[in-house]
């Protein structure tokens, strides 16, 4: 699944173990009480509810499955927690539509039970009763899953059958039909394959990156055809594989067969994202089209590491060693990627060592600075100081010293009758927690599991400062390993460590909790790899406490502060990144190559910084993306659309945030499904996409309308009460004139909220905004700027945009270009705004509709 390992904890802990994953600490915050949903609320009107995309009443939701087409309905069946509003106890839920807009949620259909919970997978009408589950007059459904077994063994193929349109179903007896003793093996996509006379399953290696092809005459004996991979962006791990074939251009002479692999982490808006690679399949093996080498823009090198010494280039700590390296250090992988014979690398004496490497002063005279980098994926964050302080003045309600946990009460065997004085046996070496004592979970290992709760006491101070290391097991996930703060008895703020020993200050923000009844909880219900969480000196102060720096990263310094930084993305291997410098221009500038970490990753590779007059582009950037937007993943199509359609439908989440987004009573949503094709764009056949024509029928009366209104360096509010609103599907077309950026602002209210949908010409790219877009405080890498690739069209930009409840969808162009983001207005934000920046824009014109519920 993208559901994929034994568990999401599970497989995301194994996902660390193979590439030294740290992610950033999930600092999460539900909305304040004003938007968060009375419990008395109808089903479907909550806060953030969707209008017109799919959610279940309740619980968690993730990847689709099963898709396929039967008399008359087409079937979603997806992820599904029957238990709770958080990941677990993976199981299949159901929904059907006669026009893939108006969705009946059904009973459950695949359950997990004691031995296995139920990972994503496929479903087939055997209309020739292969299997023998049904009779040729009663062909039965087939559901083709991945067995997650409980016990963390492996990962296999098995089977389910249905006789009653998939109402009911009966798993296989014969189960598993498909095992290769693998963990990491899962996401069959199974369709008929008529030149051969049998089905074809597309399965994916996860930790490998690599899919596989099989044949079978029945579904339950197959045979090995072939492999496909590693290629394009490889990290992450590679789920839910989907192969079907378009025809391009629309000639059914010219076909083309699109591999998509769903990718976590590593996608191109960063977290999960859905690529895809085009080529041939010749009923055995898929081969993609050759995109040829490729060659950075050329320009002036500003240092090549090819010297005996780093020269002008000034180091701290012992890190980057007393000059360039000449390639791999002792005990590090195999580094390649860089060019000549130096780079910088920080692996000297292990990722234990820290240190800096900073150029000289220059003055910015160029419109790029490109640069190759590699190492750790720890990347830069604001607010961070290079060593720890002292804690600020304030109040201190917990600092673990005497012995005794005091007035706090224990449960489980986590934490023992006393905190701990430092590393426990078999424990990495733990860091950076003040005094004697601190909070250490790893008492006998990550098998134990409990919680730590305070006293009660009264919010008097804007910020809870503490320091936390650990598992990074969010709230609100099915394993968590989380400091919590609850008022009211429920989960406001958490925090979690980022699967590193050593404690690092961090925060919350309670100015709004003042004068609130709350108590502090420490939680580790974690039993896998990073299980256990360490916690000291937790206090009430007016200042908030600035972590230490855990970067690996490559960045640019203007007046002293960090303007521009880069990661490297858990590699060996060195790749292209790019700095845009052109708002800097006549500026002094620094390069400083830092590395602040000791845990698993902690360096970094760079080599060949240059100043160049166009962008370097990444493996990842080079790639093919479904989406350019952060909540597009586990993408999958129908099987058997009436007409020969290719219908596609993703999980509209991401993973580095999908257990803390504040909705209730579910959590997950699927975005709107889309009909794909083939197009020829500038030259190269790329999959594009477009909504479904059936989603029209949600539309209310009649449009609101703009035309011929030019907009120079300004934002216009589009006037009149139908263009505003909180489920809206907008077209609209600008013609260039000189403005930088252009576009619409949607969901804009009061307090500056709002979600930028722009085009920005100096660089030809369609971005969205969502930084303002109202709550999104709940994780650190959810707000951010998405961007995607796509040339005006005869000088104009096309836009169709799709704005509900929570989330906006941006079609651009011919659909070359689509961005799917989440976001959580303030429910009064509903203003639809144009505007211009540095220059005119002419929006020629615009279309406002107002969308109904599906469901009324």
């Amino acid at each position: 699944m993208s559901s994929g390992g034994a568990s999401r904890h599970a497989r995301h802990a194994r996902t660390r173990m193979f590439a030294a994953v740290a992610t950033v600490c999930v600092l999460s915050a539900v909305p304040p009480a004003p938007r968060a949903a009375a419990a008395d609320t109808p089903p479907h009107s909550e806060v953030y509810r969707p209008q017109f995309h799919f959610t279940p009443e309740k619980n968690w939701m993730n990847d689709p499955n099963g898709l396929l087409y039967y008399r008359g309905e087409y079937h979603l069946f997806y992820q599904y927690n029957p238990d709770g509003n958080a990941w677990g106890d993976m199981s299949w839920g159901h929904a059907v539509s006669t026009d893939l807009v108006h969705w009946k949620e059904l009973p459950l259909a695949l359950s997990h039970d004691d031995k296995e919970m139920v990972f994503s997978g496929s479903a087939v009408v055997d209309s020739n009763n292969t299997t023998g589950f049904g009779t040729k007059k009663n062909p039965p459904m087939v559901a083709i899953y991945t067995s997650a077994y409980n016990d963390g063994s492996k990962q296999a193929q098995s089977l389910a059958y249905s006789t009653d349109r998939g109402r009911t179903w009966n798993k296989y007896q014969g189960n598993p039909v498909l095992d290769i003793g693998s963990r990491e093996f899962r996401d069959p996509k199974v369709q008929w394959y008529a030149p051969t006379k049998s089905w074809l399953m597309t399965v994916s290696l996860s930790t490998e990156h690599k899919v596989r092809f099989y044949s079978s005459k029945n579904l339950k004996d197959w045979d090995l055809l072939s492999e496909f991979g590693p290629a394009g962006a490889t990290g992450g791990v590679w789920e839910c594989p989907d192969l079907f074939p378009l025809a391009v251009d629309g000639d059914p002479h010219h076909i083309k067969w699109v591999l998509v692999v769903n990718i976590n982490p590593g996608g191109i808006a960063g977290g999960s994202a859905a690529q895809y690679f085009i080529g041939d399949f010749d009923g055995e093996r898929f081969t993609a089209e050759d995109k040829g080498a490729y060659t950075p823009p050329t320009g002036t090198v500003v240092q090549d590491f090819e010297g005996a010494d780093f020269g002008t280039w000034t180091t701290t700590g012992t890190a980057f060693g007393d000059g360039p390296a000449a390639g791999t250090l002792a005990g590090q992988g195999t580094v390649d990627g860089f060019d000549g014979k130096g780079l910088a690398n920080s692996f000297h004496s292990g990722d234990g060592a820290t240190g800096s490497l900073t150029s000289p002063a220059f003055t910015v005279d160029s419109p790029y600075l490109n640069f190759r980098i590699g190492g750790g994926r720890h990347p830069h964050e604001a607010g961070t100081v290079p060593e720890q302080g002292p804690p600020p003045a304030g109040t201190v309600l917990a600092d673990f010293e005497g012995g005794t946990y005091g007035a706090w009460t224990t449960t489980g065997d986590a934490f023992g009758a006393a905190p701990a004085t430092g590393t426990l046996p078999d424990q990495q070496e733990v860091s950076g927690w003040l005094g004697d004592g601190l909070v250490d979970t790893y008492l006998d290992g990550d098998h134990t599991t409990g919680t730590l709760t305070s006293p009660e006491f009264t919010i008097d101070k804007n910020h809870i400062n503490f320091l936390i290391g650990g598992g990074d097991h969010p709230a609100g996930s099915a394993d968590p390993t989380a400091l919590e703060l609850l008022v009211d008895g429920r989960v406001v703020r958490s925090a979690t460590g980022k699967d590193a020993e050593a404690l690092a200050w961090a925060s919350w923000d309670v100015g709004d909790l003042a004068g609130k009844k709350a108590q502090i909880r420490i939680v580790d219900d974690n039993t896998g790899g990073w299980g256990h969480l360490n916690v000291d000196h937790i206090m009430l102060s007016d200042t908030k406490a600035r972590p230490v720096s855990q970067e690996t990263s490559v960045n640019l310094l203007v007046d002293g502060q960090v303007v521009r930084s880069a990661t490297g993305s858990d590699s060996e291997t060195l790749d292209w990144a790019s700095f845009d410098l052109r708002p800097y221009a006549g500026k002094e500038a620094k390069i400083q190559v830092v590395d602040a970490n000791t845990a698993g990753w902690g360096h970094v590779l760079a080599d060949q910084f240059t100043a160049a007059d166009k962008p370097a582009r990444s493996l990842v950037q080079r790639a093919d993306w479904a989406d350019y937007g952060k909540d597009y993943y586990a993408a999958v199509s129908w099987e058997n659309a009436p007409g020969g359609k290719r219908y596609m439908i993703g999980w509209m989440n991401n993973w580095d945030y999908s257990g803390a987004i504040p909705t209730s009573p579910w959590r997950g949503a699927q975005s709107i499904p889309r009909e794909m094709a083939l197009r020829t764009v500038n030259g190269h056949i790329r999959l594009t996409s477009k909504p479904v024509s059936s989603l029209e029928s949600l539309r209310r009366g009649s449009p609101a309308t703009a035309a011929g209104v030019t907009v120079t360096s300004t934002t216009k509010p589009l006037t009149g009460p139908a263009s505003k609103g909180k489920a809206l599907d907008i077209e609209a077309t600008f013609s260039l004139k000189d403005a930088d950026r252009f576009g619409l602002k949607v969901r804009t209210g009061a307090g500056g909220e709002e979600t930028v949908i722009g085009y920005d010409t100096t660089t030809q790219e369609l971005y969205v905004d969502r930084t303002h877009s109202g709550a999104v405080d709940f994780s650190s890498s959810f707000p951010g700027v998405q961007r995607a690739p796509l040339q005006a069209k005869d000088g104009k930009v096309r836009l169709r945009i799709l704005v509900d409840w929570s989330s906006v969808e941006v079609f651009g162009g011919s659909g070359d270009a689509v961005i799917t983001d989440q976001i959580f207005p303030d429910p009064a934000s509903q203003g639809v705004q144009v505007f211009a920046e540095n220059g005119s824009v002419k929006l020629e014109q615009a279309r406002v509709w107002h969308l109904d519920s599906f469901r009324d």
